[in-house]
């Protein structure tokens, strides 16, 4: 029974193997198996041969078991080629599902290995191998995907084409995406019109091309599939309008702050009808060590004077000097000792307060600031003292910061963002812009009919929406409606048709994600190897 449970354990896909015993030897579990099929195929030219050579026992690493690297010691043995035209006069017996030529790990550890190796590859994957008991370095890795067989490519009827960066602002290549499957074809190592065309001659059947503007795929486009139509990417084309929007909102950006600062405008108010200064500390202290320790002294000197005790002894009682038991004894109260003797004297920053008044009012509450203005106008105080008063004035009459005026990338956002997406103080403040800047007004408006036009696929009035863009005053817009003439057809398709090259965005994240795995050690054809088996479900 237990070597019919070992049996199904470790060999249960596995058909020509039998177990003969499992040793466990400290961490390591050693499996000891034989064939048992009576004859084996030559590699060469298959003939079945029972004639037995010699033998040899072959040891293979396997999947871990409770954490515990396996070892299978597998006896095989070595075949005669009964075929005398056979160039091979022996061979070794392979096990189906168990061993392949000159493997060291068994097949389904070798297959493990392979997914990591197209998931991961590199220095991530062998973190996982070692996690999996089975730990192998990240060559090793790289190397089992050299050797996985090439990926078949097929040929789409609608092919996304893009261009992703090797390596950026340097090398670029394409990359072609089944736009239906929404699944990688094929990289081609560049961007040239040449490789393109090349590449679509070789593959004829694609109906539809989705690309984006560029002159260069447009171009292999006409030479490798002449019949087929050329789609212009709508991501693609609101991505040019957006530039467009943003050179215009660049031309007005002096619109874009609101002219007057509510919030200083508020506090000029309220100073008019209050107090400018605060009123400065006059009262005693009530609070702290010194205060305390004054009123307890003077409380403890005036009850022994009440009883009758001099001035000498009650020095000695309380351990203090005769002036300090004399100035206690002469003030009716604690509070006379308290207040500083500087109170209710002019300060040096008194000329220079209305023009401190004046620009917190007008919202400029740095004290740095303030104390390099009242310096040019005379003051030739310390910069504390300004730094004190400042404070005081901003416990007294506190303003809201100023509101940041918005970027151009903002404004930018604002107009090109569906409506339902900005939130209510977003449309308020554009709405201002907006009533502000006649200009950025009428752009919006375009944007909003070209995204109604896009979203409803209403291709066949894109001329009329031109001819309303060139009949106004907006330089950027018209720069953008004559490149729009210069792939007129490609842009009317991309606006009337379902079809978009939105998932080779997505597929272009996953080739930066792959290629940083790798860390540089692979060439193009090991990361179009990759991309393409993860694409396959080879993972």
């Amino acid at each position: 029974m237990g070597d019919v449970l070992l049996q199904d354990l470790w060999f249960h896909q596995v058909d020509g193997a039998v177990i003969e015993s499992v040793l466990s030897e400290g961490e390591l579990v050693t499996v000891r198996a034989r064939t048992a099929v009576e004859r084996a195929g030559c590699p060469a030219c298959g003939t079945l041969s029972a004639r037995v050579h010699s033998r040899y026992v072959r040891r293979l690493a396997d999947s871990a078991i409770g954490g515990r690297p396996v070892l299978i010691e597998l006896q095989v043995r070595r075949f005669r080629c009964g075929e005398r035209a056979c160039e091979q006069a022996t061979f070794a017996e392979q096990v189906d599902g168990l061993t392949f030529r000159h493997g060291r790990r068994s097949a389904g550890l070798q297959a493990v290995l392979e997914r990591v190796a197209v998931m991961l590859a590199g220095r991530a994957g062998a973190r996982l191998s070692q996690t999996l008991t089975a730990a192998v370095s990240r060559s090793t890795l790289l190397r089992l995907i050299r050797r996985l067989p090439e990926p078949e490519t097929t040929t789409p009827r609608v092919l996304g084409v893009d261009d992703f960066a090797l390596r950026k602002g340097h090398h670029y290549g394409t990359i072609l995406i089944d736009i239906e499957t929404r699944q990688p074809i094929d990289l081609l190592p560049d961007r040239t019109t040449a490789t393109v065309a090349r590449w679509l001659a070789g593959h004829p059947g694609v109906e539809v091309i989705c690309r984006d503007r560029s002159a260069a795929y447009a171009e292999a486009g006409r030479i490798g599939a002449p019949d087929a139509v050329h789609v212009a990417d709508r991501w693609h084309i609101w991505s040019n309008l957006a530039e467009a929007v943003e050179k215009t909102v660049v031309q007005h950006r002096a619109l874009l702050r609101e002219p007057n600062d509510s919030s200083a405008a508020g506090a000029a108010a309220a100073m008019g009808k209050q107090e400018l200064e605060p009123p400065l500390p006059s009262a005693p202290r009530t609070t702290g060590r010194l205060s305390d320790r004054v009123r307890e002294q003077h409380t403890a000197v005036h009850t022994l004077l009440n009883k009758g005790v001099g001035l000498r002894t009650i020095g000695r009682e309380l351990g203090l000097a005769r002036n300090t038991v004399r100035r206690l004894a002469h003030a009716a109260s604690a509070d006379e000792l308290l207040v500083g003797r500087w109170t209710g004297r002019t300060s040096i920053l008194d000329p220079h307060k209305p023009y401190l008044h004046q620009r917190w009012a007008e919202g400029c509450t740095v004290a740095r600031r303030l104390f390099e203005e009242v310096r040019e106008h005379g003051y030739t105080g310390g910069e504390s003292v300004v730094t004190k008063y400042v404070a005081q004035l901003r416990e007294a009459f506190p303003l809201d910061p100023p509101r940041k005026a918005p970027s151009v990338r903002d404004v930018t956002g604002w107009l090109t963002r569906h409506p339902d997406r900005l939130t209510e103080d977003q449309a308020q403040r554009l709405k201002a812009i907006l009533a502000r800047c006649p200009a950025l007004d009428r752009t919006a408006d375009h944007v909003r009919a070209f995204a109604e036009l896009m979203n409803n696929r209403q291709g066949r009035d894109l001329g009329q929406w031109i001819n309303g863009v060139q009949s106004d005053d907006l330089p950027a817009l018209h720069t953008f409606v004559t490149g729009l003439g210069q792939d007129l057809d490609a842009v009317v398709a991309g606006l009337s048709l379902r079809y978009s090259s939105g998932a080779v965005e997505g597929h272009n994240n996953k080739i930066k994600m792959l290629k940083r795995q790798m860390f540089g050690r692979a060439n193009f054809d090991l990361l179009r190897k990759r991309v393409l088996l993860a694409a396959r479900g080879r993972s």
